[in-house]
């Protein structure tokens, strides 16, 4: 017999079907440096974050499988407990400096840091804070912002105007204002004009939190992401498992901001630290990302030729201008046609629907890596062809 609640999951499940909505996990392998699916068939890969292939790098998982021989499998508390070990303070060093701030505070994903780092910045001080989030920030900032269960407003899309008019409104109010934005949106693959957000939080009193999940390692000065272009962001979060191609998160920022995190930040206090051999693979890639300028240079090319053949087919990429590439379809249905269809080819570009992105822009999002050499962008671009 089935639960009431079993019951009840079924019929929500049966109706994610209808919609075209439901999500299933599917098995890949690595082999060889190769993707491949359940059947040992071997993909193109236009999908994963791993744009540098760092998570295949051999420094990487060696550095990875010697700081696991030396210290172990996993870490034994939480940071505040005993999980702070000299390693992780000399990485989280090493992650400040490359970021050029003056200290960094790893996490264990980029949900948990924005999900519980907002919450904690709109403590600070007597009064209530004003967050102003950009229509398409990630759904970790989005749950940030309701966990803060602060007065949040949402200006329209990289709409800067919007914004400064929500800020003159607020201004003379009491407390705190907080700017949220994404540099790279994740799911349309455009940047954030950060000089000018800079410059309206500057001018309004505001602090600018920025999220460089899909910035950090691929774009900026040696990849340092888009914050080290403009400088003077209060605060840069940003991701370890796309670029880096290990695991984690992590916060950068003033000596102040990351004590106050120590002290106040719950998705840190509570939560159990890094294992080393994640650790390790960070320490490694952050030798590696400043010097990987060849890489970058290809990651872009292929994006620019991907966009370019998209046009030429009539898809709208919807602005991008980095490697996430969108090709909008329309309808879930037919999202998941086109992408059974590049699979077919050998080629992965996974599907993307409602509830991650708005009703009737579902779409196939190509997030590209330096590692797709010229044959496979070449039956990337002619399956397109096919579409």
């Amino acid at each position: 017999m089935h639960s009431t609640l079993d019951i009840l999951l079924q019929q929500q499940l049966a109706a994610l079907d209808a919609a075209h909505r439901r999500r299933r996990l599917r098995p890949f392998s690595w082999v060889d440096g190769r993707l491949r699916d359940a059947g040992g068939r071997v993909l193109i890969d236009a999908s994963s974050n791993d744009y540098l292939g760092l998570s295949q790098h051999p420094l990487v998982k060696a550095r990875a499988a010697e700081w696991a021989e030396r210290h172990g499998a996993g870490a034994p508390a939480s940071r505040l407990v005993t999980g702070t070990r000299d390693i992780t303070l000399a990485v989280e060093e090493k992650l400040a400096a490359f970021k050029g701030c003056e200290a960094a505070l790893l996490f264990s994903s980029g949900f948990q840091a924005n999900a519980t780092v907002i919450p904690s910045l709109a403590r600070v001080g007597a009064g209530e804070t004003a967050i102003f989030s950009d229509a398409l920030n990630h759904a970790s900032i989005v749950h940030g912002c309701r966990a803060a269960r602060a007065q949040t407003q949402v200006f329209r899309h990289n709409d800067l105007d919007h914004l400064e008019d929500m800020l003159r409104r607020h201004a003379g109010k009491p407390g705190r204002r907080l700017i949220l934005t994404e540099s790279v949106f994740s799911m349309d693959g455009d940047r954030a004009d950060l000089p000018a957000l800079l410059q309206l939080a500057e001018r309004h009193g505001a602090a600018l939190y920025v999220d460089e999940a899909h910035a950090s390692g691929v774009l900026g000065p040696q990849g340092r992401g888009l914050a080290a272009e403009c400088g003077g962001v209060d605060i840069v979060m940003g991701t370890l498992g796309k670029a880096f191609g290990a695991f984690g998160a992590y916060v950068a920022g003033s000596r102040a901001l990351i004590d106050w995190l120590v002290n106040c930040c719950p998705g840190f206090i509570y939560t159990t630290a890094l294992p080393p051999a994640v650790l390790g693979a960070v320490d490694a890639t952050l030798d590696l990302v400043p010097g990987m300028e060849r890489e970058r240079v290809q990651l872009a090319q292929n994006s620019q030729r991907l966009r370019d053949a998209l046009a030429l087919r009539n898809y709208d990429t919807l602005g991008s201008t980095t490697q996430i590439v969108p090709a909008v379809i329309g309808s879930e249905a037919d999202a998941l046609a086109a992408a059974r269809r590049l699979e077919d080819a050998g080629i992965l570009a996974v599907a993307i629907r409602p509830p991650t992105v708005a009703a009737g822009t579902s779409r196939l999002r190509f997030a590209l890596g330096s590692h797709l050499d010229d044959e496979a962008m070449a039956r990337l671009l002619a399956a397109l062809s096919d579409l």
